[in-house]
């Protein structure tokens, strides 16, 4: 049984990735991201300097061969700060995400499942945080939390809970009353075993294809909230920081929010053509 299991995962697992490969700009955001998870897995091999060295000699220096992105007015290589922050940006964005996941879609699948007052209390709640813009709610939590790497991702990771919650309660609803949670219940399943074993599971598909594109958007919340001097500290090589701390040279040295500028943008559309990608991948409606 547990063979016939693995062997029908293994299947449906081909046969996504087989609907995945039809998609050439997916494919092609999938190699931009797989890059830069490689480039923050080893910034500190690719590297060329510390992100924190200052060589004021060099302030403001323009992008030549020695520094191909120029330096900033403390006279740090941007390209190194841009390597590293591409390992500080992309955690702030999957681990605020995760949270996001984990904890929206617990409550969205409890709501549908047990519905009645539970189904109230819990989505009335979301409604009240859906009712504040997303990036007001990230501010204000991030105000109350203080500045730091933690807080950042978790005030990011709360802010997009409801997103999630309402994405799983519209998936559960569809699949709790199918014959085979039926039969779990006929057998003698509890309920904690039928929402994690057999609901979660089959109602997954929206939330990969949410999260995905919800990581952009985490990105450039992150990047925000570090911009307005919510995030992380000035000094600590963040894209949205290094945004914030070139903005008053961007007349006269534009390479200095240039790069981290640049940066964001290619990571938000790789993030974004990908997502698109899951989501003809997974959508049953395109499968030929």
């Amino acid at each position: 049984m547990k063979d016939q299991k693995k062997e029908r995962r293994f299947m449906r697992l081909k046969e996504f990735w087989r609907r995945l490969k039809k998609s050439k700009m997916a494919m092609f955001g999938l190699i931009i991201l797989s890059l830069l998870v490689v480039v923050a897995i080893f910034a500190n091999v690719i590297a060329p300097y510390s992100y924190s060295e200052q060589h004021l000699e060099n302030k403001n220096m323009k992008p030549n061969a020695e520094h191909i992105f120029g330096c900033d007015d403390l006279g740090r290589d941007i390209f190194t700060r841009v390597i590293y922050g591409s390992r500080i940006s992309l955690s702030v964005g999957f681990i605020a995400v995760g949270i996001a996941v984990v904890f929206g879609g617990i409550l969205g699948a409890v709501a549908a499942y047990f519905g009645g007052l539970c189904d109230n209390i819990i989505m009335r709640s979301m409604d009240i945080l859906l009712a504040v813009p997303q990036i007001l709610l990230a501010i204000s939590i991030s105000a109350a939390l203080g500045t730091g790497l933690v807080n950042l991702m978790i005030a990011v990771g709360i802010s997009s809970i409801p997103q999630y919650a309402r994405i799983m309660r519209a998936s559960v609803l569809t699949v709790k009353d199918q014959e085979y949670i039926e039969a779990t219940h006929a057998a003698g399943a509890t309920h904690l075993h039928t929402i994690f074993r057999h609901i979660i599971p089959n109602c997954f598909a929206p939330i990969i294809v949410q999260a995905t594109l919800g990581v952009a958007f985490a990105i450039l919340t992150a990047a925000g909230l570090s911009f307005i001097g919510l995030g992380l500290d000035p000094e600590v090589p963040e894209w949205g920081a290094m945004l914030a701390g070139g903005r008053q040279y961007i007349r006269d040295f534009p390479h200095i929010t240039f790069f981290p500028g640049l940066a964001i943008m290619i990571t938000i559309f790789a993030l974004n053509v990908l997502g698109d990608g899951f989501r003809d991948a997974l959508d049953p409606k395109l499968r030929d």
